[in-house]
């Protein structure tokens, strides 16, 4: 079966924003001990934008490309997985980003640049019904939607992939929390939401791709 790309395609016509670079970004790099003892799920936020250089932050964290090795086999990142197959996309309905409209976003971990793909007037309601009424996932700063992309793991791993593919969320989301006690914001990992809806939400088909998490972020 023919290997499937490192990162899902896009149309290069596409809206793209670039983000600030790693070795720019400016952190408080508290001590990993400090990290994890302040690690907590936290559900309220307050009104407060997050900087370009803290998104950055955030999506290098969680899915950040380190290399690409094998000429284009796999792609060592700042998680594990299981084969270094990484299987998820990582979307974000951004509310209230500094130098950014409000929209639903996708996050290109190869180019480390954001693609708009798409914007209306009532994504935080739509973003609050599709994860059952949690407030929370509509009034962040952004909210990190991960989708799976199967075959990406099956390729290699077959019937194992679904075990790996859980694992594998779980050390993302992981990063996410450290990372963001690391830039004085909060999060709070969401498993309970409409399938329909929030494929939906990020134009997926649900079956090819589809979201397998949600961490709404903000300044608390």
């Amino acid at each position: 079966m023919p290997q499937p790309p490192l990162e899902k395609p896009y149309p290069h016509e596409g809206r793209l924003f670039d983000l600030v670079l790693p070795k720019d970004f400016v952190v408080t790099n508290l001590s990993l001990t400090e990290l994890l003892n302040n690690r907590k799920s936290r559900r309220i936020f307050k009104n407060t934008p997050l900087s370009l250089n803290e998104l950055s932050f955030l999506l290098w964290s969680t899915q950040g490309i380190k290399e690409v090795i094998r000429n284009g086999y796999a792609s060592l990142r700042t998680v594990p997985s299981a084969g270094a197959r990484h299987a998820f996309e990582t979307y974000l309905y951004i509310r209230n980003v500094e130098g950014l409209e409000e929209g639903v976003y996708r996050y290109l971990p190869i180019e480390h640049k954001l693609l708009l793909s798409y914007t209306q007037p009532d994504l935080s309601q739509k973003i609050i019904e599709g994860s059952y009424g949690q407030h929370m996932a509509g009034e962040s700063a952004v909210t990190f939607i991960w989708s799976v992309i199967p075959y990406r793991m099956e390729w290699r791993y077959a019937e194992c992939s679904y075990k790996l593919l859980l694992l594998d969320a779980g050390h993302v989301c992981q990063n996410l929390y450290l990372a963001c006690e690391n830039i004085n914001c909060g999060t709070c990992a969401i498993g309970a939401y409409s399938q329909k809806l929030m494929d939906s939400f990020i134009k997926a088909d649900g079956k090819d791709e589809f979201v397998i998490y949600m961490a709404p972020v903000g300044k608390y």
